[in-house]
């Protein structure tokens, strides 16, 4: 494999590498940018978006399961979710199997933010996704999956759940 990455990294000029880093730097700045103005109004950050959006997506998603997706620690996730629950966004719920598990939904209001934000940053991506075409979002898709490790990409690929218990 070693081989193989270093052969592929030799194809590929470092001034584009740069160039790649440079975009996903911008890119990403401009496009949270969109949601932090809502979330300051709310005295939000960017961890309570995170968390929401995967507990939006996958609804009765365990604090374990989106720990590992957010590869923060406990304490971290802890106030985040504290705050969003004491903010009536998330309702925790024990697990039906297991009752030490702590399931994660979206409350009305918690729904009825995270999709505020989502279209805050629907309207950046459409429009950077209509003048690109579908050729470059299929290359874009496959770009954006190998950046991402194989656990994050299985994420991708569930889809969200279905919100029913």
């Amino acid at each position: 494999m070693a081989d193989l990455t270093s052969t592929m990294t030799e194809a590929v000029p470092d001034t584009e590498i740069r160039l790649a880093q440079d975009l996903l730097f911008f890119a990403y700045r401009d496009f949270t940018n969109a949601a932090d103005v809502i979330l300051e109004e709310l005295g939000l950050g960017r961890a309570h978006h995170r968390a929401m959006h995967f507990v939006g997506r996958h609804p009765g998603i365990t604090v374990s399961e989106l720990l590992s997706i957010l590869r923060i620690t406990k304490q971290s996730l802890a106030r985040v979710l504290n705050d969003l629950v004491d903010r009536g966004y998330v309702v925790q719920t024990p697990g039906l199997d297991d009752r030490r598990q702590r399931l994660l939904r979206l409350t009305a209001a918690g729904q009825a933010l995270e999709h505020r934000l989502f279209d805050r940053q629907k309207a950046c991506l459409a429009e950077a996704f209509h003048a690109a075409g579908p050729i470059a979002l299929a290359g874009f898709r496959q770009v954006m999956r190998g950046i991402m490790d194989e656990s994050a990409r299985a994420w991708v690929d569930l889809g969200p759940r279905d919100p029913r218990p």
